[in-house]
């Protein structure tokens, strides 16, 4: 059983937190990081090549970060892959010791640094997390027996910012019906607003909300105009244009907001998955003043 899965049992509030593997073989910065996390998350997600930029593959990643004793969650999307090498992937990442893993579809190929490169898509994340179920069952996904079994613990993502979100919750219980054992979501700015998604949803799972904190007015804008599912109020935004363009205070500031945002969400959901994005040295400061 991963370490994961324990704390998602207990009655503690979890936390878990994301890095992306490098272009290139220099893991130093990364494992550095993982080593900073450590005492202060539960696991730590590896993206498989984030936002369609081409990165080193998050399972070999998962294994180095592993001899650090710092426990990985890896990402797997359907964009690169098609159901054989999907199952040979996850098959892989069991034979390496890595127990947690988290099915999504990914961004197209379009958005990122190879543009001109093949999307599969060719299974959905609910179909993902069912060959998943089969591996951990001892078979493949066409029934096929494996002279082994698996033991991973699958998790998904859910937007509860979603313009539709009838629609959101309808596939995050296909993707409970598929074998999701806990969910990480989209940024979490309104804790009142992903409360009554909460409601909605009723989720057998349990659910951990994104935390990014915000960097900068010109981040924000981004987001809210970009990224689908996300809207930062205009009240954080005008906090940080405040600060102007004091570094120092719009870190201050942000560290505030994070933690703000933690501290209500205990009462309402398992956990968080924070997103730092670089700020990733922040992220201890941030916790500690959700506690206060």
């Amino acid at each position: 059983m991963s370490s994961l899965s324990k704390a998602l049992q207990s009655s503690d509030f979890v936390v878990t937190s994301e890095l992306t593997p490098p272009k290139g073989l220099d893991l130093a910065p990364l494992l550095d990081k993982a080593t900073l996390l450590k005492p202060h998350v539960s696991a730590i997600n590896l993206t498989e090549s984030h936002a369609a930029r081409m990165a080193m593959d998050p399972v070999a990643v998962g294994h180095l970060m592993l001899d650090h004793g710092v426990e990985p969650i890896v990402q797997m999307t359907s964009r690169d892959k098609n159901r054989l090498a999907i199952q040979a992937s996850i098959l892989g990442a069991s034979a390496l010791g890595i127990s947690n893993l988290v099915f999504m579809g990914g961004d197209p190929p379009e958005n990122g640094d190879h543009p001109d490169a093949k999307p599969v898509f060719d299974l959905f994340a609910s179909q993902l997390l069912g060959a998943v179920r089969a591996l951990n069952s001892g078979t493949d996904l066409n029934g096929n027996a494996l002279n082994k079994s698996t033991e991973i613990f699958a998790g998904a993502v859910v937007n509860p910012g979603a313009s539709d979100p009838g629609a959101e919750i309808e596939n995050l219980h296909r993707k409970i019906d598929g074998g999701a054992e806990f969910f990480q979501t989209q940024a979490v700015y309104d804790v009142s607003a992903f409360s009554a998604f909460l409601d909605k949803a009723r989720s057998s799972k349990p659910i951990l909300a994104g935390i990014i904190p915000i960097k900068s007015v010109k981040m924000a804008q981004y987001m809210n105009e970009r990224i689908p599912g996300v809207d930062i109020p205009d009240h954080l935004i005008e906090k940080i244009a405040a600060a102007g363009d004091d570094k120092e205070a719009i870190a201050k500031i942000s560290i505030g907001i994070a933690a703000s945002t933690i501290r209500e969400l205990r009462s309402v959901t398992r956990g968080g998955h924070v997103m730092a994005i670089g700020w990733e040295q922040y992220i201890p400061q941030i916790l500690e003043q959700s506690q206060t």
